[in-house]
This record gives structure tokens, C-alpha cells and sequence, in this order.
């Protein structure tokens, strides 16, 4: 018996999307999405992170990178995937007096509209600032501020860079960083 028109109409529009699921399923939801084949770093440059909230901001890609990229006055930290440069950190030494405001004013590449702490820390979707407690050079007259961009990520959260800089500058206050200058 042969089969009829609709019969056949039917198992070409059945073999059809068994055909389109199996190919897309093959190749990613039809995309070219990348996994993230790298493990996200716990430490930036020997200063602990807050992972769950840097996760976010790391793209997909094969390798990642930490640089400690160090001078005089600033302690500097870049983060690499695939050779392109996604975050920073630095912990930068100035002049006592200053204010979270003036350093995201000086560093900032976007307004950081964003405050917590009594404008102890000043934020964006993409950047982060904040002033140590108790990491004062006496001798120089200076404290610590930490600086943290995620300008070559496309995710933007404030929320996760909230996170990030209170969680590493918590820990910027227990590094010899922080009382390097003590006397």
C-alpha cells in the first residue's frame, strides 16, 4: 500500500523537526556560545575575592589570566581571558583627608552614581571604589583606597560590584599591604 499525500506531508514536517532539534542541539542552540573553560580565581594578586560576584563579570573563553601589575605607590592587579583585558584592581596610596567621592572622581571611567557605607565605598553596574579602615602611612600621611573595573566585561551589576569591593577591601585591611606604612 502506498502511502497518501497527507501522510507523507506529515512525516516530512515530523523528520523536519526531529532534523532542526538534533542540529541545534549539536551545535549549541544554533549559537556560537563559548563555555567558560577556565575556573574563576579566588584570589586576585594574593588578595582573597569574593568569586561569586567576579563570575559574573568573566566572559567565556579558554584562559585566563592574573597579572600583578605593581608600581610605585599602587598595587596593581590585571585579569586576562584570551589575552583580552576584562578586570582590574589596584590599592592605591594618597594623600590623608581625601574622600571615596575625590578617588572615583579622579579614576572613574563612568559617573559611580552608586554609595554604601556612608560614601565609604562609591559604585557603578562595572566599577567599584573604597577607603580602608585604619591602613594610614604615618610617615608619608597617607591611606589606602581600593579601585576595582570590570571595563572589558560586558556585564554590568551593582549590586555584585557592592559585593566585590567591600568584600576586597575587607581584606585589603588584613594584607601587610595595609600596615606597610604603619610606624
Amino acid at each position: 500500500m502506498k502511502p497518501d499525500r497527507t501522510t507523507l506531508r506529515k512525516f516530512s514536517l515530523i523528520s523536519a523537526a526531529i532534523l532542526t532539534t538534533l542540529t541545534l542541539a549539536i551545535t549549541g542552540c544554533g549559537g556560537d556560545e563559548q563555555e567558560r573553560e577556565y575556573a574563576t580565581p579566588s584570589t586576585l594578586c594574593g588578595t582573597a575575592v569574593d568569586s561569586d560576584a567576579l563570575t559574573p563579570f568573566l566572559p567565556a573563553g579558554q584562559k585566563i589570566t592574573v597579572k600583578d601589575k605593581s608600581y610605585s605607590g599602587a598595587k596593581g592587579c590585571q585579569v586576562t581571558v584570551d589575552s583580552k583585558l576584562i578586570f582590574t584592581t589596584s590599592q592605591v596610596w594618597l594623600e590623608e583627608g581625601n574622600t571615596t567621592a575625590f578617588v572615583a572622581a579622579r579614576q572613574s571611567l563612568n559617573r559611580a552614581s552608586h554609595s554604601a557605607e556612608s560614601g565609604r565605598f562609591r559604585y557603578s553596574e562595572y566599577e567599584a571604589f573604597g577607603k580602608t579602615r585604619g591602613c594610614v602611612d604615618t610617615k608619608y600621611k597617607q591611606e589606602l583606597y581600593t579601585i576595582m573595573q570590570a571595563s572589558g566585561s560586558k556585564h554590568r551589576d551593582a549590586e555584585a560590584m557592592k559585593r566585590l569591593i567591600i568584600s576586597y577591601t575587607n581584606e585589603v585591611e588584613k594584607s601587610a599591604e595595609c600596615t606597610a606604612g604603619a610606624l
